[in-house]
């Protein structure tokens, strides 16, 4: 809770004093986040990306209007990112718009920050898990996707307990460094 107050008051610094470094902390921690919501949405990389930058340029332009009474900053970030998103699919043909789109349906925009937080740290596991070497990420995911003991991970690939075991604990050692490094590169 204490940190949506803190981004709150970093927006209210904007809006009162014009306050760059302010802003410059929201838009690091921000635009990332409205970026894979967006294309969590459907949008492409680069429409999402453009977003973003127009939801951080509004959030600098009419910081002034943001109520921290009404709602938190990331749900107010986050409902002019879904209003921008709407606004470019309704200029898109009539004909094109298929009521089904995501970015057309109400969407619990608190519960989206949250949620973006934990795609982002699935898609770290998975970068991490990709850069394994193949005979220790082939260990993991036999012990943790597929559900095999290690016993049985020697049985069906024909490596002695221990080398399982060893593979095992060095690629968990690896994937912990990996998450590490990238969690001291995000500004939470």
């Amino acid at each position: 809770m204490e940190q949506l107050k803190y981004y709150s008051d970093l927006i209210v610094k904007v809006a009162n004093e014009r306050d760059k470094t302010a802003f410059a902390e929201l838009f690091d921690h921000f635009a990332p986040r409205l970026k894979g919501y967006l294309m969590q949405q459907g949008a492409d990389g680069g429409a999402a990306e453009e977003i973003a930058q127009e939801v951080m340029v509004t959030l600098w332009r009419k910081a002034d209007l943001f109520d921290p009474a009404k709602s938190s900053a990331s749900t107010w970030l986050y409902r002019i990112a879904r209003n921008r998103r709407i606004d470019r699919l309704r200029r898109r043909k009539t004909a094109e718009l298929n009521p089904e789109e995501p970015a057309l349906q109400p969407a619990s925009v608190p519960d989206v920050a949250v949620e973006m937080d934990a795609r982002l740290r699935d898609q770290r596991v998975r970068i991490a898990l990709a850069a394994l070497p193949d005979e220790q990420a082939e260990v993991i995911k036999l012990a943790f996707f597929t559900g095999l003991s290690h016993s049985e991970i020697s049985d069906e690939t024909g490596l002695p307990l221990g080398t399982v075991k060893s593979r095992i604990r060095l690629a968990f050692a690896r994937l912990r460094q990996a998450i590490e490094a990238d969690d001291a590169v995000d500004v939470d």
